[in-house]
């Protein structure tokens, strides 16, 4: 049953193929995926993984913030993003409205974390356990918050790689229980050698670039960023002169198949799908454009196409993984490509499939492959599909 909808005012992007929307917007339309070797994050891993690293070291991000150089990177990247999402909203000053920050991660200050005990473990008396005061997710959330100058409400959510999706999702229910006039939801995760270390363990890393929906896929490529939208009420909205978009529809659902992998069936993908459509009150012949969970994982890409293929059936729309240009940016992916799919709507754009060759047999479909503009979009799905089974959809509408 539909609902009253969300406007969502701005957004904000920083990630491993631009600092700013615009810089993301020129890859994508240049084909110019981010994958490269390891710069800032030193790994014994180095030369074997490629990752989409932010391109800034730690130095350039504290200058770019004013935040002190030992803050975590999670929370650098989180500030960038969120700043150029407020301005872009156009909204002024944070405290003339009831504003709230949502944010998702995965790691927090763990980079911070895992500098600090090397030196430590080597000699205990010559630290102090201040060096993991950033390791907690909320402590991430808190740095921007106060950096942004929001204390209305402030809230982390963690629900791995579903994580920045359902920040969305929460940020919308607080405005349409009258708890919050604006908020800024997204997500955030810097790369560090926890996350590299635990995903080769499960063997689902790739040595090339990533080639999501592609018959020869082998595995992910990490990254790192962080993208948030501002989502905003009906009064707020009728104050502005322009939104972007709505966010019409949402839903979560969990398969509890596994622990890291999907149900074959693809059973949580496709009960959050079809969720997300009944909220907004659409058929799946509306959606225009679906911005793909698509990992490049052989499990992943298999379980989402055959959710999509079950609820779309001969109505596909073109579909595409922009994590072939991002890599996987775990906690903040749903974020960054909820703005990726509002700037769909708004713009008409439809993103390219990087890395795409062969289709994968299983499927009746392949993903897009060349970038445009100013297709007729009224209706965009995202997907964000985590560990756990923890599935969710967003649908954006004109």
């Amino acid at each position: 049953m539909s609902t009253a909808p969300t406007w969502i005012a701005g957004g904000g992007v920083i990630c491993g193929i631009g600092q700013q929307v615009r810089e993301c917007l020129q890859a994508f339309a240049q084909m110019q995926p981010g994958m490269a070797r390891m710069q800032v994050l030193h790994s014994a891993h180095a030369a074997q993984f490629p990752v989409v690293e932010v391109k800034a070291d730690n130095e350039h991000l504290a200058v770019l913030t004013g935040l002190p150089a030992h803050t975590s990177r999670t929370a650098m990247l989180s500030f960038v993003a969120a700043r150029e999402a407020w301005t872009s909203s156009g909204l002024g000053d944070v405290r003339d409205y009831r504003t709230a920050f949502v944010s998702a991660n995965t790691v927090g200050g763990m980079d911070k974390t895992e500098d600090f005990f090397p030196g430590f473990l080597a000699n205990p008396a010559s630290g102090r356990l201040r060096g993991v005061s950033q390791h907690e997710c909320g402590t991430i959330t808190e740095i921007t918050a106060d950096a942004l100058g929001i204390t209305h409400h402030v809230t982390t959510i963690s629900t791995a790689c579903s994580s920045g999706a359902n920040a969305l999702m929460y940020g919308a229910r607080l405005i349409k229980n009258s708890l919050a006039d604006v908020v800024i939801a997204g997500g955030t995760d810097a790369l560090t050698r926890f996350t590299l270390n635990g995903f080769n363990t499960l063997m689902i890393l790739d040595t090339e670039r990533c080639r999501p929906f592609d018959d020869t896929r082998r595995g992910l490529n990490l990254g790192e960023g962080a993208g948030y939208v501002v989502l905003v009420s009906d009064a707020v909205a009728a104050t502005l002169q322009h939104t972007w978009c709505r966010l019409s529809g949402f839903a979560n659902a969990n398969d509890a198949y596994h622990q890291t992998a999907s149900s074959p069936d693809g059973t949580g993908n496709y009960l959050a799908m079809q969720g997300a459509l009944e909220m907004a009150g659409l058929l799946p012949g509306d959606i225009g454009y679906i911005n793909l969970h698509g990992t490049g994982t052989q499990n992943n890409d298999l379980s989402e196409g055959m959710a999509i293929a079950r609820l779309f059936g001969d109505k596909l729309p073109p579909a595409s993984s922009t994590k072939s240009f991002t890599g996987h940016t775990l906690g903040a992916s749903g974020g960054i490509e909820a703005v990726f799919s509002a700037l769909s709507v708004r713009d008409g754009i439809i993103y390219p499939n990087a890395q795409f060759t062969t289709r994968m047999k299983e499927l009746p479909f392949a993903p897009a492959t060349t970038f445009s503009k100013g297709n007729v979009l009224e209706h965009v799905m995202s997907n964000s599909f985590g560990f756990g089974g923890n599935c969710s959809s967003l649908v954006f509408s004109k």
